[in-house]
């Protein structure tokens, strides 16, 4: 699939996602893996539509957001390098809960995310430090996301 795995190898090298992972593993995630560029506002994806696809971004921001009903489309958070973006192709319904477009030009790294369920399921010890790498990039998402509200509201000791 790819061209120059060593190259992929070492790009995949600087995500925490994969740090868990053996050689062989890695070498596996990279056969899944391909390298790509999307333009400044470029919709990756919609809220709602079918999950496929998963993003380790490696230049660039991509902003999160959600269609609010009387509201329109409302941004909930900005990623960027270093962070993960979907996660929704692997619990069902895979779908997204998010839609996502670029700020400016995103230079990634792409799953097929159908090839690494399947690299998973055939390979537990591949998947389970795979899932558990994903719960942690879904961890700081949340952590993120709640001291953005802290410092939206204010905390309840400081009224």
């Amino acid at each position: 699939m790819l061209r120059n795995e060593p190259q992929m190898t070492d790009a995949l090298d600087h995500f925490p996602l994969l740090h868990s992972l053996s050689a062989a593993q890695r070498a596996k995630v990279v056969s899944a893996a391909r390298e790509v560029t999307f333009p400044a506002r470029h919709r990756i994806f919609d809220e709602g539509q079918p999950a496929r696809g998963c993003w380790l971004i490696r230049h660039g921001r991509v902003a999160l957001d959600a269609l609010v009903p009387g509201r329109g489309t409302i941004i909930v958070q900005t990623i960027g390098p270093g962070d993960v973006l979907g996660w929704s192709w692997l619990v069902p319904p895979r779908q997204w809960h998010f839609g996502a477009v670029t700020i400016d030009a995103v230079n990634a790294v792409e799953f097929d995310t159908t090839r690494l369920r399947a690299l998973a399921d055939a390979d537990p010890a591949l998947g389970y430090p795979l899932v558990l790498g994903l719960f942690d990039a879904v961890l700081q998402r949340l952590q993120n996301t709640r001291a953005r509200l802290l410092d939206l509201y204010g905390s309840p000791r400081e009224r």
